[in-house]
């Protein structure tokens, strides 16, 4: 089964993003990763720059991402709400799979077509397919490498007997 493990949400302001979000719903605290610096990026086989920030809380069993990108060229998060548009909403679904490479072509053969592969300055690689037709959203795969999985435990972590104080927490 391949479970839910992340929502991530297009966003127009982290701050605000965040502010909002804990308040209707309690989540936090979240760290905030400005301008994620990535090895390579490619949109629909081309590579290009993708410079965006995120902000990751925790919101029940659940990682919930706040993402904002900063430059104008094609992306995942630009197939969806187009540079320019302020609208804002959800983005993807995150979920963990054994083999990128062959889920990316399992998803492929399915009609639900790579989007956008990148890769983080540490390595840890990860796909957007388009399931816009069938899910209203991208779905974003990566590999639970030991890295990954422990971030998602430190936000986590930092949830529990959180008492609501410094929302917003800078990382890198």
């Amino acid at each position: 089964m391949l479970a839910v493990r992340q929502l991530a949400y297009k966003i127009n302001d982290l701050e605000a993003a965040a502010e909002a979000h804990h308040r209707q719903f309690g989540s936090g605290p979240f760290f905030v990763l400005r301008h994620v610096v990535l090895a390579s990026s490619q949109h629909r086989g081309v590579e290009r720059p993708f410079d965006h920030s995120s902000a990751y809380g925790q919101w029940g069993d659940m990682m919930v991402e706040l993402v904002v990108q900063h430059n104008p060229d094609p992306s995942a998060l630009h197939d969806m709400f187009p540079h320019g548009s302020r609208a804002e909403g959800l983005h993807h679904a995150a979920l963990f799979v054994d083999d990128l490479a062959a889920a990316i072509a399992r998803f492929e053969s399915e009609g639900a077509p790579l989007a956008q592969l990148s890769v983080t300055a540490g390595g840890t690689a990860f796909a957007f397919v388009d399931t816009r037709a069938s899910l209203g959203h991208m779905l974003e795969l990566y590999e639970p490498t030991e890295q990954l999985t422990g971030f998602y435990d430190f936000v986590a972590a930092a949830a529990q007997g959180w008492d609501g104080r410094d929302l917003l927490r800078e990382l890198g």
